[in-house]
């Protein structure tokens, strides 16, 4: 077999399958079964949510490695490094770990072609049973039915919310979008759901296969106490006090509470000082990530739905605010742009909007046809090439006490954070 380094195997791996995107279980399945045809030997949580994902994957890794359990994440997409999608205790792993992975992959397909997340998801479980991992966080990529991670059996699997997007895979509403999600849930096993008003068709699903179905605001709940504390609750329980998890946005502490129910649900022992250690020592890159950098403070946030967009505003609202605000976004042609944009006019001084290079991203032009009809007089709409390109001409027109907010796209985070290190 041809040997590949890692920019090799990634550029391979795009080519294998005619199409980015192809949902169903078959194909990866047959491959799975070849590769490992004994039950994982770790315990696993599989995730999924419209927004979330990736702070709860976070929060859950940060208790559980508290707790001294030796942790496997799996995530998407990545911001700047592949690596990144698969991580042994919250370090991204090796280019050889992934190239000894891909290269098993390979042998085990044979002829069956397998998408990129495919190829990615089944290097990710190999790389953890080999690791001697406690447990694994598998971060859906899309939906949840018909997504790869769904190949496994997990033992706690938690929906964050359900919301708009992948519109075009998943369905236009919320029952049938919460009806893909809710295909992660396991018969006989704790089905977590974190959405305090859920669509009847999760929780028709959650009953119909007979999931141990653990919802907000019913078997579980929370109260904030103060910008550095809350209170979970549970029915059978007395109340734990905790701190505000580190990540920033009010909305956290509800994607918090999920994660502690999950906790609970674990045939792992997790001490509340573990759980409370955890959730003020987490760290997740490119969640309105603020930067001390030149001439200004950048702000980073892959915000790129209606839903996460207004948690970015809500977040933008919190903070003082004295000079001016610079957009810098690019975003994928198959989001909902206008009604995300339309969240965000009044909130900028001036846009500076790039092409994304992707082939999935709307180009510059495109999404300006969206902003320049929201604004006002005062406000300015500037296009370019990249988003990179957006980026330098915002740094070049900053003052000290302007402030920078990169968002639209983990694409377009990625770029700028990659430049920024």
């Amino acid at each position: 077999m041809l040997r590949r380094d890692l920019n090799g195997w990634l550029k391979y791996i795009e080519s294998v399958h005619h199409r980015s995107i192809d949902m169903g279980l078959e194909r990866a399945g047959s491959v799975l079964r070849r590769l490992l045809p004994e039950a994982a030997p770790y315990v696993t949580v599989n995730i999924a949510g419209t927004n979330g994902k990736g702070s709860s994957v976070a929060m859950l890794g940060s208790i559980l490695r508290s707790a001294g359990y030796r942790v496997g994440a799996y995530t998407s997409p990545h911001l700047v490094r592949y690596n990144e999608r698969i991580a042994i205790d919250g370090e991204p792993v090796s280019d050889s770990l992934l190239c000894d992975a891909f290269e098993q992959v390979e042998e085990a397909r044979d002829s069956i072609p397998l998408t990129y997340f495919e190829f990615g998801t089944l290097a990710a479980l190999l790389i953890f049973s080999a690791q001697r991992i406690d447990a694994a966080l598998l971060e859906v990529g899309m939906g949840g039915r018909l997504d790869a991670v769904n190949l496994v059996d997990a033992d706690v699997s938690l929906v964050t919310n359900v919301g708009f997007d992948h519109t075009q895979w998943l369905g236009s509403d919320r029952d049938a979008i919460g009806a893909e999600k809710a295909g992660i849930y396991r018969a006989g096993r704790p089905a977590v759901c974190g959405d305090p008003q859920p669509p009847p068709a999760l929780l028709d699903h959650a009953r119909r296969v007979g999931a141990r179905l653990v919802r907000l605001g019913v078997e579980f709940g929370f109260e904030v106490k103060s910008r550095q504390q809350w209170e979970w609750r549970r029915a059978d329980d007395a109340p734990m006090l905790l701190p505000t998890p580190s990540l920033p946005g009010p909305f956290q502490v509800q994607n918090a509470a999920a994660v502690v129910m999950c906790c609970h649900c674990l045939p792992m022992k997790v001490e509340r000082a573990q759980i409370a250690r955890g959730l003020d020592g987490v760290r997740l890159a490119g969640r309105f990530q603020r930067i001390v950098a030149r001439p200004c403070e950048v702000v980073l946030d892959v915000a790129h739905n209606p839903a996460s967009i207004e948690g970015l505003k809500a977040n933008l609202a919190a903070l003082d605010h004295h000079g001016r605000r610079l957009a810098v976004c690019g975003i994928l042609r198959d989001k909902p742009v206008a009604a995300m944009v339309a969240l965000l006019a009044g909130e900028f001084d001036a846009w500076f909007i790039g092409s994304l290079l992707d082939g999935r991203g709307a180009t510059a032009g495109e999404i300006a046809e969206h902003v320049r009809p929201l604004m006002q007089a005062w406000q300015s709409v500037n296009t370019y090439d990249s988003v990179t390109s957006a980026f330098a001409a915002a740094r070049g027109v900053a003052e000290a006490e302007d402030r920078i907010v990169v968002f639209g796209s983990f694409h377009t985070v990625g770029d700028i954070l990659a430049q920024l290190q």
